[in-house]
């Protein structure tokens, strides 16, 4: 019992000194870009994905943490994506959890790094206001078996972005084709989410999102996520919130926070 609440306690610990390193990495030990009118373009914190890309040639990092507790189980990560633009119209996205820490409340504990998603993005810019994306991913299992499926996942996104004024929308719908199922489930699952971001001001952010995963055999699921996001610089944007179940198959809350910030400028 002591190993595990000490393992439990240091993955927060290093959740924490994670955040603020990066924080303070990119506020004073990070030269900005040469080009004026660079900003980072962020992903996180909503399930939805936008449909623009970040700026061609800046490797953009986002991370941060996530703690989940549903009924007596309860699930700590590090979450990370690195998103980078060849282009106005392609880009790919490297997405998975650094650190995973799951504790089932029955004495069942494991520790392990997580799977690993790599994502091909396309971007179709209609206006100033709307974009439409699509993107196709592989989830290659890099967790152990007692975190992840030990399977591959295949997925396909769809995505329509608008500016309606101040308020900006994401919505996606997406099929993914599970590579470990049980008896009576089927291999396809179905997700929808739609998130609204309201800009307060040119730092500011308040975000408000439902989502939602479907599959045959298995109960569905359904959250509500609100958060808050505050970039004191074009180059930073820090992201703080909450996610709440809506229903019994699904989490009773989620916890996070996270930062995004470039990395390299490639070219």
């Amino acid at each position: 019992m002591k190993y595990g609440v000490n393992v439990m306690r240091k993955n927060k610990c290093f959740i924490f000194y994670v955040a603020v390193f990066l924080t303070q990495f990119s506020v004073f030990g990070y030269a900005e870009p040469d080009h004026e009118e660079y900003a980072v373009t962020p992903y996180r914190p909503s399930v939805s994905s936008p449909a623009q890309l970040p700026s061609a040639g800046y490797l953009e990092l986002e991370i941060g943490g996530l703690s989940t507790k549903t009924d007596s189980a309860k699930r700590h990560s590090t979450p990370y994506d690195f998103k980078l633009a060849f282009n106005e119209q392609w880009g790919a996205v490297i997405t998975g959890e650094a650190i995973i820490q799951t504790d089932d409340g029955q004495g069942s504990r494991a520790y392990s790094f997580g799977d690993t998603l790599i994502v091909l993005k396309r971007a179709f810019v209609l206006d100033h206001e709307s974009t439409f994306g699509v993107e196709a991913g592989i989830k290659i299992p890099t967790a152990k078996t007692s975190i992840g499926t030990g399977k591959e996942d295949y997925s396909f996104n769809s995505i329509f972005s608008h500016d309606f004024g101040a308020i900006h929308l994401d919505a996606n719908f997406n099929l993914t084709h599970v590579g470990f199922v049980n008896d009576g489930e089927s291999s396809i699952q179905t997700g929808e989410a739609a998130s609204f971001a309201y800009s307060l001001n040119n730092k500011i952010s308040l975000i408000a999102e439902l989502s939602g995963v479907q599959r045959s055999g298995t109960d569905s699921t359904a959250q509500l996520l609100t958060a808050f996001t505050y970039s004191p610089s074009k180059v930073l944007t820090i992201d703080i919130g909450v996610a709440s179940g809506l229903n019994r198959a699904s989490q009773d809350y989620s916890i996070f926070f996270g930062a995004v910030l470039p990395v390299a400028e490639l070219w």
